[in-house]
């Protein structure tokens, strides 16, 4: 008899996790409960209620729950205020997704007395890092369960066989082959790796994109839009008041449609292996430029060139599951204090696959003084002598060292 009576299991209704919550049942002799989260990817949830409801879960155990805003809110938008870039690329669109479903899993336990999640990451990726990470962070001691690294179906024939041995009905294009690479999408990305891709040599085909047309294909004319942010958020576009989820949901339908937000890399994964990822990202390209924007006009200088500082350490605690780490809690609380003036608007002109920045604006905020700027007379709000001074100390220490022949 197991000691693990009831298990909460991140559920997808795919062939992976319809497989686990069988597994789990027979393996652990538990009672199961599913988590399903709308975060935006794109498809019907509720096919995944139906489908643990045949699966033989029993409705007051199958929880689909639309997290959209949430996501948005209290996950994306503080990233973005970091200006979080891993490895001088990534936009980091499934990091930042799984500290928000670990947080519910453990939260979904605790009300229905589980003593145990489970997950479908597999024993390679990066997301059974932050699936657990995060877990344990909230809840110390809570019981974790990886399939992936205590079965032996360890290939999709095996699942396949799994599932017809037990009725487990499977998507047809799941049974056929499915796409030649695996995705995962939410409001902020689509990522492709795997199968195909996984030779770091081959150009994917124009048909795997889902949220961006070719550059090329774009419209030939350009498109200009004006988002507003408010202590380092975007509160408006092109005027008009949107929620956190609307928001990035618009910059997606206009990104995408120019071209925008398209990625081919190849990182460095957690777990000690490079991944080659493609991913689709135009909300949160426009973001990252519009903010950067909004930042230059109303951060102080060393300001801004700590928050430059401490960017990369940050999305790489984001990368490595960490979003719910003290120093993470410690940063975030520097970072947002930072944004209090982060006020105004941006202008942005996106064509073709570019978004360049036309215009930014922040009448109470701004730090930009046209009057010491100016290359015309400035009436002598800046003293040109003053700079020579400032010359000679910085170069004092070369001069020495000079002398010296050093």
């Amino acid at each position: 008899m197991s000691d693990v009576r009831k298990v909460v299991l991140a559920y997808s209704g795919g062939l992976d996790t319809s497989v686990i919550l069988k597994w789990l049942k027979d393996t652990y002799d538990s009672e199961v409960v599913t988590f399903t989260a709308d975060i935006g990817q794109g498809e019907e949830v509720e096919p995944a209620r139906a489908k643990a409801l045949q699966l033989g879960i029993p409705p007051s155990n199958i929880f689909v729950e639309d997290l959209r805003e949430e996501f948005v809110r209290d996950f994306v938008f503080p990233m973005f205020r970091a200006n979080a870039v891993y490895e001088g690329e990534y936009l980091l669109g499934t990091s930042i997704a799984r500290p928000l479903i670990a947080k519910r899993l453990v939260e979904i336990a605790r009300s229905t007395g589980a003593d145990a999640i489970a997950h479908g990451a597999t024993g390679k990726g990066n997301d059974q890092v932050r699936f657990e990470l995060g877990a344990y962070a909230l809840a110390p001691g809570i019981r974790i369960i990886a399939p992936w690294r205590e079965w032996d179906l360890l290939s999709r024939d095996k699942l396949l066989a799994y599932a017809d041995a037990h009725g487990i009905p499977v998507d047809f294009k799941k049974r056929t082959g499915g796409a030649p690479y695996s995705m995962d999408a939410n409001l902020l990305h689509i990522s492709y790796e795997g199968g195909v891709l996984e030779d770091p040599d081959y150009a994917p085909e124009e048909s795997m994109w889902r949220m961006t047309v070719a550059p090329e294909a774009a419209p030939d004319d350009a498109q200009t839009i004006e988002l507003t942010y408010r202590h380092g958020d975007v509160t408006a576009v092109d005027g008009k008041p949107m929620s956190a989820a609307t928001v990035l949901q618009t910059l997606n339908d206009i990104g995408g449609r120019h071209g925008v937000g398209r990625l081919d890399i190849v990182e460095n994964r957690y777990v000690g292996m490079k991944s080659r990822g493609c991913y689709e990202t135009p909300g949160g390209t426009i973001l990252l430029k519009a903010h950067r924007a909004i930042e230059s006009i109303t951060l102080d200088r060393e300001v801004l060139a700590l928050k430059d500082d401490l960017a990369p350490r940050y999305a790489r605690m984001i990368y490595n599951g960490y979003w719910f780490s003290p120093e993470r809690r410690l940063l975030q609380g520097l970072i947002d204090a930072s944004q209090a003036p982060v006020n105004g608007t941006v202008r942005l002109k996106l064509y073709k696959g570019t978004v360049i920045c036309t215009g930014r604006a922040s009448p109470d905020d701004s730090l930009f003084d046209p009057k010491i700027a100016t290359f015309d007379d400035d009436a002598g709000a800046y003293d040109q002598k003053d700079a020579a001074g400032f010359i000679k100390l910085n170069a004092l220490r070369m001069r020495i060292a000079a002398k010296r022949g050093r």
